[in-house]
């Protein structure tokens, strides 16, 4: 079993954050691998171990002048990465990475395709779903549970109610939960042993995408970016015996009554 996982290096959170001048986020510091991936990377590992066969590849879009986040999808197990690094791709909106992830994948298309709820340093949630599109395959969203049989996936999906239980034919695209699985930590010899797997670096010309990424393609533009409002203080009442009722009338003023 083959499985592909879409994997994005972000700015470490743990360092400050800064805009460009275009409105778009500084890339140029330390970038690590998005801890909301580490789950489909984790998931996927588990899969072709229980198939007996196949592997994991990670796939990503960015700079390939740092690549120790798919470093360290390699060091957890997986067996290779593919990324498609260009100039020509800064300013590219949420469909034209679809569009760039659907290239690679359906170079070969693996059994199944696997990619995070949505990413940390954007929270579109849309990209798998238009990878989905884009490729003409089905798609389950919100998974908490992943399991392969027969040629089919099944998911529990989950919703605000609890979950579905939902089934469709390979291949297929499937977001997964941070709950799904727990990552595993790289161990020492996973660490050494993904400083030789492959790392395939390709251009936008290689994947014949000229002109439908980056700004020239986008659909959609940041124009201006506003501080969040501080937060402001509450209101302190004394309770004099009418707590309660003050309490009521707050909640019809705000109509949650």
């Amino acid at each position: 079993m083959n499985v592909v996982v879409c994997v994005k290096q972000i700015p470490d959170p743990a360092a400050p954050q800064a805009l460009e001048p275009s409105h778009n986020l500084d890339r140029s510091g330390k970038l690590i691998l998005d801890e909301a991936d580490t789950y489909g990377v984790e998931m996927a590992l588990q899969l072709v171990d229980k198939a007996g066969s196949g592997e994991v590849t990670v796939v990503s879009m960015g700079s390939a002048a740092d690549v120790a986040g798919l470093r360290n999808a390699l060091a957890m197990g997986a067996a290779k990465a593919v990324i498609v690094s260009d100039d020509s791709l800064r300013g590219t909106d949420a469909l034209g990475t679809a569009k760039v992830l659907a290239a690679v994948i359906g170079r070969d298309m693996p059994d199944l395709i696997l990619c995070a709820t949505e990413s940390s340093d954007g929270y579109t949630g849309t990209t798998p779903v238009q990878l989905a599109g884009l490729l003409g395959l089905p798609s389950i969203t919100f998974a908490k549970s992943v399991t392969v049989d027969a040629g089919a996936v099944k998911v529990d999906r989950q919703t605000e109610s609890g979950y579905d239980e939902v089934s469709a034919p390979l291949p297929c695209v499937v977001t997964v939960t941070a709950g799904v699985v727990e990552p595993r930590y790289a161990s020492f010899k996973g660490i050494m042993a993904a400083k030789s797997k492959p790392v395939e670096v390709l251009s936008v010309a290689d994947l014949g995408l000229g002109g439908q990424v980056g700004t020239a393609g986008a659909r959609q533009e940041i124009t201006s970016v506003t501080a969040a409002e501080s937060r402001q203080g509450g209101e302190k009442h004394v309770d004099e015996g009418d707590g309660a009722l003050k309490i009521v009338a707050y909640l019809e003023s705000i109509k949650v009554l």
